[in-house]
């Protein structure tokens, strides 16, 4: 079978290593949501919201349907937010979003990515000032003029609908998100949302030089496999 059997087993390993590590990050989110909420989709839009995303990443139905259950029970363990800012290479800058439920090993995780590639950890809202943080709601579309309306109906205050390539993307201020997208929804209810989160985007991007660029990719490689990282902001402008 030689090499490129060993090409395609490693191939087929690292897959399936990552797919673990994506259901493990939706099985913690799903069961803090399902935790401090209401453990019923129905009763719990912000659940319901990541049910959904979660699926469209192909996150099977055990996995989602166990972190609820678990949610349900007595007990368990109790998980906070843990929000780090920094400068990664090439002085780009980054947000760091984890849930924990030991704060040591995550500060111990994140850091040493930050010192592992020559970056460095800053003090809160050191990076963040340069983001917005905004909701954003995006599927195929190019009835700018309707969908508009229907905000505007809606008593939404949007912050910018941008129409490109056949896409309307709607960005919203982060307590409008819900609010929005059940306006959407109602006026258009066959639409299929391709982004709905609430997310940080850079007010401007920063192109890298080759070598800077390798170590940012390799930053960011290493912050997605740290267990407690849920999401990471930046600010390069990533080649397509």
């Amino acid at each position: 079978m030689g090499r490129n059997f060993e090409n395609r087993k490693n191939a087929i390993f690292k897959t399936a290593a990552q797919k673990s590590k994506l259901y493990s990050k939706y099985g913690t989110k799903l069961y803090v949501v399902a935790k401090s909420g209401v453990a019923d989709p129905d009763a719990n839009p912000v659940l319901r919201s990541l049910i959904e995303k979660a699926k469209r990443d192909q996150v099977p139905a055990h996995v989602i349907e166990k972190a609820i259950e678990k949610a349900r029970g007595a007990g368990g363990k109790d998980f906070v937010s843990a929000r780090y800012e920094g400068f990664g290479p090439g002085g780009s800058l980054v947000i760091v979003d984890c849930l924990t439920d030991n704060n040591q090993r995550t500060i111990t995780d994140v850091r040493n990515c930050f010192t592992k590639t020559g970056s460095k950890l800053g003090a809160s809202n050191s990076v963040a000032i340069s983001f917005d943080q905004l909701a954003i709601l995006s599927f195929k579309g190019e009835n700018e003029e309707q969908v508009l309306e229907a905000m505007l109906g809606a008593d939404i205050n949007i912050v910018e609908l941008e129409c490109e390539d056949g896409r309307l993307t709607i960005f919203a201020p982060p307590g409008e998100f819900y609010k929005a997208k059940t306006a959407l929804l109602q006026a258009f209810p066959e639409t299929e949302l391709e982004v709905q989160e609430i997310a940080f985007l850079p007010q401007s991007s920063k192109a890298l030089g080759s070598e800077d660029l390798a170590m940012f990719q390799k930053f960011i490689s290493m912050l997605n496999e740290c267990e407690d990282v849920q999401d990471v902001y930046h600010n390069v402008d990533l080649p397509s």
